[in-house]
């Protein structure tokens, strides 16, 4: 391809976080360029965040119906080739629909709506009209995230027995949805995060992570869910036990009540021949732990043989290097990017730029949300996940 992707943006203005770990991210490789943006609800927000971005003013738009219709409109040559979506959760699914229906392709913040139903027909959407979702699961993004995958798919560990994801936080142990805090005030707002806080916000991040690399998907769980900080309106705490399509079982941990704590994202499986450790604390190492040999150190880094190629396709820089969050969200992305620059060029894009969440991923995390919710409301022990 001999011009970049032309990327617009719902949301994301200069109040907000995550839209600038998208804009890095997408700008990582040099594959897409920022064209229009519809950036904050706020109209002097979203014009003074479209001046900053140094964005036109014809297409610094007011709201994302009016970019989505006027960029729709624009010649081939000049429109967005897709749009990313970094509002919160209740403003998901209407501009991803919208650009569905005109024919752009779509990134999207986790989780992928407010809603089962939602999420269920935005997949309907993309069956239908056969274009590209990216849902921006970062944590499947880390190279040696990739290489677990690729050692428990070529069967190193024998079959799997046992998944423990942990996801502990700190960060609402007080009621600072009521100090101004903009990020917690919508994230324990039932009309605007959905019918769970903790597993809805980071709990769907440790699922994903416990599926994609098990190569294996949840068929029943057990949830408990609790409110800790006296009169916030969405769990704050919750662990579930899992149970896995591959005879696997599996405890979930997801708080945001643990003081101190920032975001220790930690996961370990075992098979019969050994088991596998990941924290996203530290990244470039996985361990590897066998029953009949001393555990081993897989470090990521581009110049070390033995890795999969998988793992090498998204290791950006030689061994002893760190890379961290804003890598393995790049690296989302470029795989997204290289994938539709190969639809439109008509060819095939290499098999690892295929690895990225999709938006089966939303429908499962939306699943997931619901089958908590549905367990800790029970009385009883086990719940058939549905669908």
């Amino acid at each position: 391809m001999n011009r970049k992707l032309r990327m617009g943006m719902v949301g994301g203005g200069k109040d907000a976080f995550i839209g600038a770990i998208h804009r890095i991210a997408a700008n990582m490789d040099g594959l897409a360029e920022l064209v229009c943006g519809a950036l904050s609800i706020n109209p002097e927000i979203a014009k003074d965040s479209g001046k900053m971005l140094f964005l036109p003013e014809s297409r610094t738009y007011a709201n994302y119906e009016e970019m989505i219709n006027a960029e729709s409109q624009l010649p081939e040559g000049e429109r967005m080739d897709f749009v990313t979506i970094v509002t919160p959760n209740f403003a998901h699914f209407a501009p991803a629909m919208l650009a569905l229906e005109k024919g752009f392709h779509v990134v999207i913040e986790k989780p992928i709506a407010l809603s089962l139903e939602e999420a269920l027909q935005l997949q309907q959407k993309v069956e239908e009209t056969g274009l590209l979702l990216l849902l921006t699961h970062t944590y499947s993004g880390y190279p040696l995230v990739k290489q677990a995958r690729e050692m428990i798919k070529n069967n190193e560990l024998g079959k799997l027995r046992k998944i423990f994801v942990e996801y502990p936080q700190g960060w609402l142990s007080t009621l600072t949805e009521r100090e101004g805090n903009a990020g917690a005030a919508w994230r324990t707002d039932p009309k605007k995060s959905g019918k769970s806080g903790s597993m809805g916000d980071i709990g769907t991040h440790a699922a994903h992570l416990a599926e994609y690399i098990s190569g294996a998907k949840i068929t029943e769980l057990c949830a408990s869910l609790n409110i800790v900080v006296e009169g916030r309106g969405l769990d704050d705490d919750g662990a579930v036990l899992l149970k896995f399509d591959n005879g696997a079982t599996g405890v979930l941990m997801a708080t945001q009540v643990a003081a101190g704590e920032e975001n220790a994202l930690k996961i370990r499986l075992y098979g019969e021949k050994g088991g596998l450790e990941w924290a996203q604390h530290e990244p470039n190492t996985l361990l590897a732990k066998w029953l009949d040999k001393p555990t081993q150190i897989l470090r990521a880094g581009s110049n070390y043989p033995g890795l999969s190629s998988y793992a090498t396709h998204n290791a950006r820089t030689p061994g002893g290097h760190p890379e961290g969050y804003l890598e393995a969200f790049g690296n989302l992305y470029r795989n997204f990017l290289i994938t539709l620059a190969a639809r439109i060029d008509g060819v095939e894009p290499p098999k690892e730029a295929l690895d990225f969440p999709s938006v089966d991923d939303g429908v499962r995390g939306m699943a997931f949300i619901n089958n908590v919710v549905k367990s800790n409301e029970s009385s009883e022990k086990w719940t058939t996940y549905t669908i």
